[in-house]
């Protein structure tokens, strides 16, 4: 009865926002200029990573988002990847995340050789919660070498990656507080949240480096792409040189500074953001009437109630999520059977990340929290043009 009871409500409601089509989970919002961009790029021939367009987009994400420097890459993970890199992460140390999280940033910190260790999060931003974060680092780290290492595993503990969970902001400058006191650098994933300010400044500005995704079922799209934000030359210059291969500059001669990589965006996926771009504040007013109108119908739901932006916050509002008053995964489960049947593309949080087999020998604290709204959160439909 109350799986039936359920459903039939979640769907009504549904349908309510959503109306009778098929509505897929998100998809990208465009509005016809787009392909003006990507024709100049086109007749340019310049399409590959030697457009100026590229630099046109950077210039415009660094206007929008007041962060000094801007580097564009093919991915939000590549991006991840050279930020772990630009700040000397080596082999065999650790950086601290969420589990409750995409598998994104924990590959990123595989790739340098180095560790995961898992913290929990708090129930309203759905990010790392600074009050466990601190009393974990206390209890469980101490310095050595002005290093703060990891009592258990004795690895070196370099520094921490916050998201901003579907967009919406962390309490980052409590978060950052606590990485000054332990030596930590920051980095921010805010790969979801492009658009999204707290306390009046963009996320992704706060840390040592911010990166964003532009990725097909973003805020706005390149079809593949993201950038590096941050406000320290130093680490511009390094990441700048990292993704097009360390290779030295040179009017033809081909020769290198050392291990590179092949991570710059090419000009056509600029052309496509720099269309894109122009029109963010429009998408984001649309998601916050989405986001309304599911606020209407969940409020005084006896199974259901919406998740709002946390508090200083102006969220883009990504994906909208509810959460279930009871605590069953049971439950969850039927709900996503019951909605994707008919049509209506929910999903569940990701797998939370100390679970999955690769991880699973990894550092964590206590994760109540994480395993709590991993049972009880459903993504919905939010595409743009849902109205």
């Amino acid at each position: 009865m109350l799986y039936s009871q359920a459903s039939k409500e979640f769907l009504k409601k549904l349908r309510n926002v959503c109306g009778i089509k098929k509505r897929p989970l998100h998809e990208p919002f465009f509005f016809g200029d787009e392909i003006k961009c990507i024709s100049n790029c086109i007749n340019s021939t310049f399409v590959s990573t030697k457009s100026e367009i590229i630099q046109k987009f950077e210039s415009r994400v660094k206007k929008y988002t007041k962060a000094r420097y801007v580097v564009a890459t093919v991915n939000g993970t590549s991006a991840l990847h050279m930020a772990l890199l630009s700040l000397n992460l080596k082999t065999n140390e650790e950086v601290i995340i969420p589990s409750f999280n995409f598998v994104a940033a924990a590959n990123a910190i595989s790739y340098c050789g180095a560790f995961p260790n898992f913290v929990d999060i708090d129930e309203k931003t759905l990010s790392v919660d600074p009050n466990k974060l601190e009393n974990y680092l206390k209890n469980n780290f101490k310095f050595k070498n002005k290093k703060c290492f990891n009592l258990k595993t004795k690895r070196f503990i370099k520094g921490i990656i916050v998201p901003h969970t579907f967009g919406h902001p962390a309490k980052i400058d409590v978060i950052k507080k606590i990485t000054k006191k332990f030596k930590l650098f920051l980095i921010e994933d805010a790969a979801e949240s492009f658009g999204s300010f707290y306390k009046n400044k963009h996320t992704g500005t706060f840390g040592d480096i911010g990166i964003i995704s532009f990725n097909g079922n973003k805020i706005i799209t390149t079809g593949g792409g993201g950038v590096v934000i941050t406000n320290k030359r130093k680490i511009y210059k390094k990441i700048s040189n990292l993704i097009e291969l360390s290779k030295k500059k040179h009017k033809w001669k081909f020769d290198y500074y050392g291990i590179g990589y092949n991570l710059k965006m090419p000009g056509i996926n600029a052309s496509l953001g720099l269309a894109q771009i122009d029109h963010i504040e429009k998408i984001i007013k649309l998601k916050r009437r989405i986001f309304l109108k599911y606020k209407k119908e969940f409020e005084n739901s006896e199974f259901f109630e919406i998740i709002y932006e946390p508090k200083y916050s102006r969220s883009n509002y990504w994906l909208q999520n509810i959460k279930l008053k009871k605590n069953s995964i049971k439950l969850k489960n039927h709900l996503l059977n019951c909605s994707n049947e008919n049509g209506l593309n929910t999903r569940p949080a990701w797998t939370l990340l100390h679970k999955l087999k690769h991880f699973k020998n990894c550092s964590k604290s206590n994760l109540r929290i994480s395993n709590d709204l991993f049972n009880r959160i459903i993504s919905l439909p939010s595409s743009a043009n849902l109205i």
